[in-house]
């Protein structure tokens, strides 16, 4: 259950809090072990659980009167606020996603420098050229399993140096 209001500081002589069940449990001071910090500890939780609440409201409401522009308020907005290209949550996304690609294409590009000429002409034309294996086979005069085998000889030499 969502709270909207904070417990005030004169209430806050108990914890009470409902199970799954909706059976309701009060927390006091000075039984079975529980303590004033205890009861201050669950309190200060509960109070930042409230305010990220109130802040997640606040934005969505205000966020969608940006981007859907529908009411008179919208036009008085800063279009930029509504722009979730400079989110900077975003931005440390993006380069997060950048920065393991980058990774991955570096274990690449070693893990190929054990490849066979002929497996890395294979390689290019299947993952570069994008041809098929049928139009591979053709073109090499050999059976389209062939280009098979051979693709699956390459990728256990590469997964030997991805593990």
């Amino acid at each position: 259950m969502s709270r909207h209001l904070k417990t005030s500081k004169k209430n806050r002589i108990s914890y009470i809090y409902y199970t799954a069940e909706g059976t309701k449990i009060t927390l006091t001071p000075g039984e079975n072990g529980v303590t004033e910090s205890d009861i201050e500890l669950l309190h200060t939780m509960d109070d930042a659980e409230v305010d990220e609440q109130r802040r997640f409201e606040y934005h969505s409401a205000h966020l969608d009167t940006y981007r859907d522009g529908e009411n008179e308020k919208a036009d008085d907005y800063d279009k930029r606020l509504a722009d979730d290209r400079f989110d900077p949550k975003n931005i440390l996304m993006e380069n997060e996603d950048e920065r393991e690609e980058l990774a991955l294409m570096d274990d690449l590009h070693r893990a190929m420098e054990f490849l066979q000429p002929q497996q890395m002409e294979l390689f290019r034309k299947v993952y570069v050229d994008k041809r098929t294996n049928t139009d591979i086979a053709a073109e090499e005069g050999v059976t389209e399993a062939a280009i098979r085998n051979r693709l699956k000889k390459i990728h256990e030499k590469l997964r030997k140096h991805f593990s």
